[in-house]
C-alpha cells in the first residue's frame, strides 16, 4: 500500500520538476505561433517561477493546517485546469496567465507531494529507499523534460507540451483518491497572516530582481530595488516569525543543524543544476548542431546517474558513512564533472567530452538530493512537515533564480571579451558562443565546491532521524 502511494507522489513530483524544462524547448515554437516578441519570451519562464517560488511557504503551511491530502488533490486539479488553458491559449497574455496557474498550484502540490512522503514512511529503511526514488524523480526531471519537450514540439505541437500534464495529473489523482488515507486534524487551522505577507512579497522581489538582471544589467535600479527589498523584507520575516504565537516557518526548523544544512545543500544544487541545463543546452543546440531531440536524448547519462546515486546512497552507503561525507563528496564529484564539461569546444566529440561529464554530474546531484530531501524533514514534528518540504522547494527555486542571472552576466561577458580580442568572422563567433557556455560551467564547477567546503563545516555526520507520523481516519 504505502509503495503504491510513493508511485502516486512520483508522478506529481516528476510532473511539476519537468514543467520547469519542458517548457523551454517549446518556446520558440510557441513565439512564431502567438507572434510575441523575444523581450516578452523570458514571461512565460519567469512567470511560473515567480507564482511558484513566492507562495511555497504559504502552499506548505495550507498543507499543515489542512491536510496535506486536500492541498495534494487540489494542487493536482488545479494545475491540470491551469495546464489547459495554456495549451488552448491563443494570445501570449493567456499563456503567461496560465504559467502563473501552473506555479501558483504547483506551489501547494510541491510541499504536499513531499510532506506526505516524509509522514508516510518513518520507518527508516523503508524511508531510505522512498527518499530515494522520490529525489531520483526530482533530479531527473529536468533532464526529462528537455527530452518530452523535444518530442512533442517536433512530432506533435508546441501546445502538448502543457496538455500532457493532464495525463500525469489524472493518474495522480486517481491514486491519491484511491489511496492516500484521510488526515484527522485535531486543532482549528491558524494562519500567520503577517508572516505569509511579508514572506510571499520577499521571494517575490527577490526573484523578480534576479529575473530583471537578465534582460537588463546588474546596475539596473529596478533588479537593484527589488533585490535589496527582498532581502530586507526577509529580514523583517524572520524578526516577525521570532514574535508570533502560531509562526508560518518556525525558526527552529532551519535552526536545527542538520535540517539547515540540508537546505542550504538543495540551495546549492538549485544554483548549479540551472547553469547545466540551460547552457549546455544552448551549447548542445548552437554550437553542435544537435536537434531538440537530440539534445534531450544527450543528458540521458546523466539521468542514469542521478538515478543510480539517489537509488543506493540512501541505503547502502548513508548508514556507513553519515551524511556530511555523502554530501561533500558528491559535491565534489558534481565539481569534477562540470571541471570535464569546461573543456568543450566546436569539435568535441560526445561519447569522449560530454558524457563522462554528465554521468559524473548526475552521480554527484543524486548523491547529494537524496540525503538533503532526507535530511531536510530529519526529526520533524507532523504538523511541520508541509512547510519544512515547501521549504526545499523555496531553496531549490531561488538558487536557480540567482544562478540563471549570474550565469547569463557571466556568459555574456565571455562572449563579449572573446570578440573584442579576436580578428571577427563566422568562427570568431562560433567559439565566442562556446567560450561563453564554458565560462557558466567554471562557474558550476564553483559553486560545487563551495558547496562541498561550506558541507564539511555545517553538516553534522550524526543519522538522519525519520519524521513523525501523521494521525489519520479511516476512509
Amino acid at each position: 500500500m504505502r509503495w503504491w502511494v510513493l508511485a502516486v507522489l512520483g508522478v506529481a513530483q516528476l510532473m511539476v520538476t519537468l514543467d520547469a524544462t519542458v517548457v523551454n524547448i517549446a518556446l520558440p515554437a510557441a513565439q512564431h505561433d502567438l507572434g510575441f516578441s523575444d523581450g516578452s519570451r523570458q514571461w512565460v519562464i519567469t512567470g511560473y517561477a515567480l507564482a511558484f517560488g513566492s507562495l511555497l511557504l504559504l502552499g506548505g503551511r495550507l498543507g499543515d493546517l489542512f491536510g496535506r491530502r486536500t492541498t495534494f488533490v487540489t494542487g493536482l486539479i488545479g494545475f491540470a485546469a491551469a495546464s489547459v488553458v495554456g495549451g488552448a491559449a491563443t494570445n501570449f497574455e493567456v499563456l503567461v496567465g496560465a504559467r502563473v496557474a501552473q506555479g501558483l498550484f504547483a506551489a501547494l502540490l510541491a510541499p504536499a507531494a513531499l510532506s506526505l512522503l516524509s509522514v508516510t514512511f518513518t520507518e527508516p529503511s523503508e524511508r531510505a529507499k522512498a527518499f530515494g526514488v522520490f529525489s531520483a524523480l526530482g533530479g531527473a526531471g529536468g533532464a526529462i523534460g528537455l527530452l518530452l519537450g523535444g518530442m512533442l514540439t517536433e512530432w506533435a505541437s508546441w501546445r502538448w507540451v502543457m496538455y500532457v500534464n493532464v495525463a500525469f495529473a489524472a493518474v495522480a489523482l486517481a491514486g491519491a483518491v484511491l489511496l492516500l488515507a484521510k488526515p484527522a486534524i485535531t486543532e482549528r487551522p491558524r494562519i500567520d497572516v503577517p508572516g505569509t505577507a511579508v514572506v510571499s512579497a520577499a521571494l517575490f522581489a527577490i526573484v523578480y530582481g534576479f529575473a530583471h538582471v537578465e534582460s537588463t544589467s546588474w546596475t539596473d535600479p529596478v533588479a537593484l530595488g527589488f533585490m535589496v527589498g527582498g532581502v530586507m523584507l526577509l529580514g523583517v520575516f524572520v524578526w516577525v516569525e521570532a514574535k508570533v504565537a502560531h509562526p508560518l516557518l518556525p525558526l527552529r526548523l532551519v535552526l536545527h543543524r542538520t535540517r539547515g544544512a540540508s537546505f542550504l545543500a538543495v540551495f546549492v544544487v538549485g544554483m548549479g543544476m540551472f547553469s547545466i541545463f540551460l547552457f549546455l543546452t544552448y551549447y548542445l543546440e548552437a554550437s553542435l548542431g544537435y536537434s531538440p531531440i537530440k539534445t534531450g536524448l544527450a543528458f540521458l547519462p546523466m539521468v542514469a546517474g542521478i538515478v543510480l546515486a539517489s537509488t543506493t546512497t540512501p541505503s547502502l552507503v548513508l548508514p556507513r558513512v553519515g551524511p556530511k561525507a555523502v554530501v561533500t563528496v558528491s559535491f565534489l564529484v558534481a565539481a569534477t564533472g562540470m571541471v570535464l564539461l569546461n573543456r568543450l569546444d566546436l569539435g568535441s566529440e560526445y561519447a569522449v567530452d560530454i558524457m563522462p561529464g554528465l554521468v559524473l554530474l548526475g552521480l554527484g546531484l543524486g548523491g547529494v538530493m537524496t540525503t538533503a530531501f532526507q535530511g531536510a524533514t530529519a526529526g520533524v514534528h507532523h504538523e511541520d512537515t508541509g512547510v519544512a518540504s515547501a521549504l526545499i522547494n523555496t531553496s531549490q527555486q531561488v538558487g536557480g533564480s540567482i544562478s540563471t542571472a549570474l550565469l547569463t552576466t557571466v556568459a555574456s561577458s565571455a562572449a563579449t571579451d572573446y570578440l573584442s580580442s579576436h580578428e571577427p568572422g563566422p568562427l570568431t563567433a562560433a567559439r565566442a558562443g562556446v567560450e561563453s557556455y564554458t565560462a557558466t560551467l567554471a562557474w558550476g564547477a564553483g559553486i560545487f565546491a563551495v558547496g562541498a567546503a561550506l558541507m564539511v563545516f555545517l553538516m553534522p555526520n550524526r543519522p538522519l532521524a525519520p519524521s513523525e507520523g501523521e494521525p489519520v481516519i479511516a476512509h
